[in-house]
């Protein structure tokens, strides 16, 4: 299933990709690059991308851009199952519900209705949801290592306090033969998520059904704080993130109680400042996830922070509309590394994804980086240095009612290449980005530098 428009794809116009829209469309330059726009082999870890396209199909790709495999469904976000028995399957969602929810803002689940693991055929192989009984599932979805199913999920509900009715961002643990045998009220534990009754004042004052906006469910996995003696972080134990709410926290699986959090407020943000450093205030983050154990940093929280609008009255920003990734010690609290586009080179404003994206410690240390709103993933060395970067050339609509078209990607993911079948094709062709069209580039800022130094 490889795209023929992606072979080497480097830098390319939009109309290669079959679209003619104006630039005011997208809020972007008439044409930029798409595809594989540098990538220095030797210096990135090398593997599969799995994405979901604006297109509402779900990718698979190599380091050179070529897309490998591609399945027909939506993904939010894909999860790629990893087992013995099977390769190349993926969860993803089935279906739209047919007669949703009449909300100003239904996007966070309130249009889903299913959702399944697919073969690498495209064949539906578990099936969770239906039309008659929607299952509103919503920015996280992962295989549990016992062979459960983590689902974050929404419905609309009444809690006491609030004149309206809010969206319920609830996880839930699905077995194979769809039974919940567990389930986590966000609504349920407002009380437990630091907000001051300021705050909760300013919230019921928003009547936004949506005002805590969860997305991310993910489990802390084995972990050497655990292993130390903190049973906060007990490898079963979920953390969680309210993006609207500017907090992250960890549920213990067998009370529900939170035991652990960061935010809502925070000291001020000091981007860019030493480290380590005390955490500073993050705004509307996204994929607040624990590193993996044997991954460089394992045990510390990984954060895609977007520093876009969030928080009760929002949380001040910072001069420039820039986001970064942190990686934080969850016993210190310390910040131990940052990433911003001054790592690269550039100016701290050219990197900024206001909404979804995420981050992924890789096995050699580097860090895979899904600039979200834009389209564009991209990995870096723990210094900063861009080893490798992609835009995606899948267009489509956001959502019904948007008379635009986006290339955005709500999550990327690096999978090895014994996930997918035996001869799955793969490409690892260093490609250079054209210096003299694009100067500051990836690849292109040292020479840039030099010429600038040298006037």
């Amino acid at each position: 299933m490889t795209n023929p428009t992606l072979k080497n794809a480097g830098y390319t116009l939009l109309a290669a990709c079959g679209l003619m829209i104006s630039a005011p469309a997208l809020a972007l330059p008439g044409s930029f690059p798409v595809g594989t726009t540098y990538y220095n082999p030797e210096k990135a870890w090398n593997g599969y991308v799995l994405f979901p396209g604006g297109d509402r199909q779900t990718h698979l790709i190599d380091m050179n851009g070529n897309e490998v495999h591609r399945w027909k469904f939506e993904s939010f976000p894909p999860w790629p199952v990893v087992d013995n028995a099977s390769q190349g399957r993926v969860l993803v969602q089935l279906e739209r519900r047919q007669s949703p929810d009449k909300l100003a803002n239904p996007g966070n689940g309130m249009l889903n209705a299913s959702v399944g693991e697919v073969d690498w055929e495209g064949n539906v192989v578990w099936r969770y949801g239906s039309q008659l009984a929607p299952l509103h599932q919503h920015h996280d979805m992962r295989r549990l290592p016992n062979g459960n199913t983590l689902l974050m999920t929404a419905k609309l509900r009444r809690i006491p306090g609030f004149s309206y009715r809010v969206i319920d961002n609830g996880v839930e643990e699905i077995t194979p033969d769809g039974r919940s045998i567990w389930r986590w009220s966000a609504a349920d534990s407002i009380n437990q998520l630091g907000f001051s009754k300021q705050q909760i004042a300013a919230i019921k004052k928003t009547r936004d059904p949506d005002f805590l906006h969860f997305n991310t469910a993910a489990p802390l996995g084995e972990n050497h704080w655990y292993d130390e003696g903190d049973s906060r972080f007990a490898p079963d134990n979920i953390l969680v993130n309210s993006r609207n709410g500017n907090v992250a926290a960890i549920i213990d699986k067998q009370t529900r109680r939170v035991v652990w959090r960061i935010g809502p407020v925070l000291p001020p943000l000091k981007m860019g400042a030493p480290l380590p450093r005390t955490l500073d205030q993050t705004i509307g983050a996204h994929d607040v996830h624990m590193i993996g154990k044997g991954l460089p940093g394992a045990g510390n929280i990984l954060i895609f922070d977007n520093q876009g609008n969030a928080g009760f009255p929002p949380s001040q920003q910072g001069f420039f509309s820039a986001s970064r990734v942190i990686e934080v010690n969850p016993q210190t609290r310390q910040i131990v590394w940052e990433y911003t586009a001054e790592q690269s080179g550039l100016p701290v404003w050219s990197f900024y994804s206001a909404f979804i994206s995420n981050a992924q410690r890789l096995p050699n240390g580097n860090t895979l980086i899904n600039e979200g709103q834009s389209g564009r993933l991209f990995q870096v060395t723990p210094k900063g240095e861009i080893v490798w970067e992609y835009i995606s050339p899948f267009f489509g609509r956001s959502m019904e009612q948007d008379n635009y078209v986006t290339n955005q990607v709500y999550r990327a993911l690096m999978v090895d290449y014994g996930w997918a079948p035996a001869g799955t094709p793969r490409s690892e062709t260093p490609v250079q980005a054209d210096c003299a069209k694009y100067p500051a580039a990836p690849g292109c800022i040292d020479k840039l530098l030099k010429e600038t130094t040298s006037r």
